[in-house]
């Protein structure tokens, strides 16, 4: 449906999970791929699994931690020596654990701010000047941002302020043809967060029932959204928060994750 024939996609977190779907999506439309994460040994695995899906592509491969502003730039210094340019940038790197405000740790709350939040930032101004114009971003965030959730309080703090980003950027960067808009993924089964939230298969299934459309995600649902959204059919879209939830968000995620908070403050 899509054609990214000749373009250039870089994936930050893109080893796993929902991001490493992404990457797998824009590698089958013909995009050159890049990923980013803080193992090797994933970023190897990742570019091995693109480059069989797109034996054509140019994919490459870089570790960093995106709290770490001289590693990031030193891979974002790659990424410029192969790609010269990025048509796409998704911006997937995240941090999470479950925890009561009351035993969160200071330090894992800044965990939290340093990797979502801090390292979005760092992320979109180290690939700004690398940017075609036009050029998208896509930021992938989380419902916590505007849902509260039991135990998630540094996550909240976090993701409302990735989202704030998104349109402080798409405001500032519009006039040059960048588009910067964030994607809030639902429950997504066999993904780290959502098994981490809901380890169990009793709670995933009792998640799905609170969803309207009565299932969990999967990684390609949020990797379609994320290929609408870099498309020309979404041209015309920035600053926009897209949730991709099956409908989760109008009422279900609070009766659900309360539920999870309740058993979990149990066990």
């Amino acid at each position: 449906m899509f054609n990214y024939q000749g373009k250039n996609v870089v994936v930050v977190g893109g080893t796993s999970g929902i991001n490493l779907g992404i990457a797998k999506a824009f590698a089958k439309a013909g995009a050159n791929v890049a990923v980013a994460s803080r193992s090797q040994e994933k970023v190897t695995a990742a570019v091995s699994q693109l480059q069989a899906l797109n034996p054509e592509g140019k994919m490459i491969g870089v570790a960093f931690d995106v709290r770490d502003v001289d590693g990031l730039s030193a891979g974002f210094g790659v990424i410029a020596d192969k790609y010269h340019h990025i048509d796409v940038l998704v911006s997937g790197a995240a941090g999470n654990f479950p925890a009561t405000a009351a035993k969160l740790t200071e330090n894992g709350f800044k965990s939290v701010m340093d990797i979502d939040l801090l390292g979005s930032f760092q992320v979109l101004k180290q690939a700004y000047p690398l940017m075609s114009r036009p050029g998208c971003i896509v930021q992938i965030s989380a419902p916590q941002s505007y849902i509260a959730m039991p135990m998630q309080a540094h996550v909240s703090a976090a993701k409302a302020g990735v989202d704030m980003l998104t349109k402080s950027l798409a405001l500032e960067w519009g006039v040059e043809g960048i588009r910067v808009n964030s994607l809030v993924p639902g429950p997504i089964a066999d993904t780290e967060g959502f098994n981490r939230l809901a380890p169990s298969e009793a709670l995933q299934q009792s998640v799905a029932k609170s969803v309207p459309l009565q299932r969990n995600g999967q990684c390609q649902d949020i990797a379609n959204a994320a290929l609408f959204l870099a498309s020309p059919l979404a041209s015309y879209i920035t600053g926009t928060i897209l949730p991709v939830d099956g409908g989760w968000s109008l009422g279900g995620a609070s009766m659900a994750m309360s539920e999870l908070g309740k058993l979990a403050q149990k066990s």
